[in-house]
């Protein structure tokens, strides 16, 4: 795949359309075509059209309808449709897990995770003699592999440092040389001979020794050479692997080095899933972690039939959001976080995945819970102690409040939920001993009566009487079933789902139910699509599309084989909404402000633009998706027809549409020039490769480009326009 998803003609192309669908000449906006016409004619009524009705559910419930979604939706009937997503446990997805299998490393339990691919902190202690290198020939070369990977930028590191030593000394030597001020009996050489020479090992190579160490490392490249990298990447996957594995760290080291593009491709050519898992992990073992954590999750939003059902993990992900890049054990700990604490409660009691969260590793560590020590307890009086009674230096020992008012600020009550600092720090006391066994091996949640604040605490109007970890049971019963908490989470909710601003009498319902069911996620949502606020006209095509929401949408929308997701991920981050990305507590917005203007939407346009052209990591099929077998005699017009229909259900202003078929005829070259060629040019935005994500996407083969390179324009023009940025 190329290193740019879109050439500099296409961002030149994109911000032409861009701006002039923005900034249109005067003319009124028209909707299109045929039946539509008629609804739209509906809809200045107060409620939707039945066909609208079922658009508007699959662009609410789901990441956006794919091709045939509507009919079959109005096959089985809407109400029917939507009691199934309500209950996701009775919908087939045995196809998106047949497409998992090929992550099998996303199945293992974290503890096996943690052991078959180690984190760079057990890299480190194993460097250091203070953890045991398995036995296990796969996971032994991984850990050795990884050892001298460390060794090696140990060892550069210091020489940049020593470097930096030596030319700060000649610096200091040129400056005495220069000083016209000298003592009268100086017995010192000449100026030129005055500082002694550097240590041999910080001595720079000299002229004379380049020839030699030139020798030398012609020698290494032939001896290496005599590996055959091209005779490895043709051997029997079987063979191949065990050949890898055999290496010793530098050859292994310098045969990645050596291998080309078309050979990098060849060794990963029918390898089975877990022998693809154990070459990367040779390479970089979090690279794997990482990696599948994200493309699952992408491939799961862009197959799974639970369609509601991933849209509500995705809106706990981002309610309870967990950094990526806090600590080294973040993939570790989110790859468990993602799949047995949030997805598994995301249709169930808010209590019980208000408890998941709250004994999580991952949200334990993101926000400092395990560095919290009450300062009365055990642990923090022999902190100041020593062994023999007398005072001793410790590390500092204290009570963390992040967690206590991220759980009530954003987690439950709100913001102007009612609660004081007083509280925060009382549910802190309350909260200490919550932590993580051994945290520095990636360990379960633990709870430890030594660090745990004795005594009564009073937090909230309530009393809690000293009981260990019991009392944070209860303050999450409280918050979970707090009034106060169905409001806040509720308006989250609806905002998600309805607009921006939904109705209060809708937002007071919803929360009526939380509080009538016991904090029941799924009748919560029921009471929302059982309102009239949500099939109101004020709500229809009112959302608009986050990075993550347009990316996923305009994949399903098209029906595309995504075959690398790894670019999809890519470009969800370059639209600035990377997974799992959000560095605060508060998650993503959901706000259209947040998301919308004219820069951003050209950033969309670019990725549209290589999406339709096969460089986004999915295949495209045009003419089966258009229904045209061949192109010839198929005029511009008639696809554009085809694909305004079947992308946007014709929901398309007349100025968009001429502005894609002018830009087709202006790529064609049938064009005059005109106002658009007088545009500034765009910014320059790339999706380049995340530096995660190098070594993967350049060990695949490249997409081949779509066969009707007209359709490919038109369908990545719909895409990237205004139009399709609504949901």
């Amino acid at each position: 795949m190329p290193t740019s998803l879109i050439t500099g003609s296409q961002r030149l192309l994109a911000a032409s359309l861009v701006a002039l669908m923005i900034f249109p000449p005067g003319e009124p906006i028209a909707f299109a075509r045929k039946k539509k016409k008629a609804d739209l004619t509906a809809a200045s009524e107060s409620q939707l059209t039945q066909d609208q009705r079922v658009l508007h559910a699959l662009n609410r419930l789901t990441f956006g309808p794919r091709p045939g979604d509507v009919a079959a939706v109005e096959s089985m009937g809407l109400d029917k449709w939507i009691n199934q997503q309500l209950n996701p446990e009775t919908i087939d997805d045995s196809a998106l897990e047949s497409r998992l299998a090929a992550y099998p490393a996303m199945l293992l339990s974290r503890h096996e995770l943690i052991e078959r691919f180690p984190s760079p902190a057990m890299i480190r202690q194993a460097e250091q003699g203070r953890r045991g290198i398995p036995w296990n020939s796969v996971e032994k070369a991984i850990y050795n592999d990884q050892i001298a990977a460390l060794r090696d930028r140990q060892e550069k590191k210091a020489e940049k440092t020593n470097q930096g030593a030596v030319e700060n000394a000649g610096m200091r030597v040129q400056g005495a040389a220069q000083s016209p001020v000298a003592p009268a009996n100086s017995m010192t050489a000449p100026a030129n001979d005055m500082a002694p020479p550097p240590p041999p090992d910080m001595m720079p190579a000299t002229a004379a020794s380049k020839p030699a160490q030139s020798s030398l490392e012609e020698q290494e490249k032939k001896l290496y050479a005599d590996l055959g990298a091209t005779d490895l990447v043709s051997l029997p996957p079987d063979q191949r692997v065990k050949k890898l594995i055999e290496m010793k760290p530098d050859e292994f080291r310098d045969f990645l080095q050596r291998l080309q593009r078309p050979e990098r491709v060849a060794l990963f050519t029918n390898l089975t899933p877990e022998q693809k898992e154990t070459v990367f992990a040779l390479i970089n073992p979090q690279l794997v972690v990482g990696g599948e954590l994200l493309v699952t999750r992408v491939l799961r939003d862009v197959y799974s039939e639970r369609q509601l059902e991933a849209v509500m993990t995705d809106f706990w992900l981002n309610h309870f959001n967990v950094y990526l890049r806090k600590g080294e054990f973040a993939p570790w700990y989110l790859a468990d976080y993602q799949n047995k604490v949030i997805r598994p409660h995301a249709m169930g009691k808010f209590e019980d995945l208000l408890v998941a969260t709250a004994q999580s590793p991952a949200m334990l560590f993101y926000l400092d819970q395990t560095e919290s020590v009450g300062p009365h307890s055990l642990a923090a009086w022999r902190s100041e102690m020593g062994m023999n009674g007398q005072a001793a230096k410790a590390r500092p020992v204290g009570l963390n409040e992040n967690y206590a008012r991220e759980l009530m600020e954003l987690h439950t009550l709100g913001v102007d939920g009612g609660y004081t600092q007083r509280d925060v720090t009382e549910v802190a006391k309350i909260f200490t001993g919550w932590g993580i066994e051994r945290p520095d091996e990636g360990g379960d949640y633990t709870f430890n009566p030594r660090r745990h604040e004795p005594g009564q605490k009073v937090a909230l109007g309530h009393q809690f009487a000293f009981n260990g970890e019991s009392e944070g049971m209860q303050v999450l019963h409280l918050l979970a079933n707090s009034p106060v908490t169905a409001h806040h989470v509720s308006l989250q909710i609806a905002q998600r789902f309805v607009s921006d601003n939904p109705p209060p009498a809708l937002v007071d319902a919803m929360a009526s139910t939380w509080v009538k069911s016991g904090g029941d996620i799924r009748e919560v949502l029921r009471t929302m699509l059982q309102s009239p606020e949500f099939w109101s006209k004020d709500a229809y095509r009112a959302k608009v599309k986050t990075p993550e929401e347009y990316v996923i949408s305009a994949v399903r929308a098209t029906g595309g084989e995504v075959v690398h997701p790894a670019a999809l991920v890519e470009a969800i981050g370059q639209l600035g909404m990377p997974l799992y990305g959000c560095q605060t507590p508060n998650g993503y917005s959901w706000m259209a402000d947040a998301w919308l203007n004219s820069g951003e939407l050209l950033d969309r346009m670019n990725f549209s633009l290589a999406l339709a052209d096969n460089n986004a990591g999915t295949v495209m099929s045009w003419e089966k998706l258009m229904g045209i077998e061949g192109t010839t005699g198929v005029t511009a017009d008639a696809k554009e027809g085809k694909l305004e229909n079947l992308l946007l259900d014709g929901s398309v202003s007349e100025h968009t549409r001429n502005a894609v078929l002018a830009q087709l005829a202006q790529q064609r070259g049938s064009a005059q020039p005109g106002p658009m060629a007088k545009l500034p040019p765009p910014r320059q935005v790339n999706f380049v490769r995340p530096r995660e994500f190098g070594q993967l996407l350049n060990s695949v083969a490249p997409l081949p480009p779509p066969g009707d390179q007209d359709a490919a324009l038109l369908g990545g023009l719909l895409l990237g326009s205004p139009d399709f940025q609504r949901r």
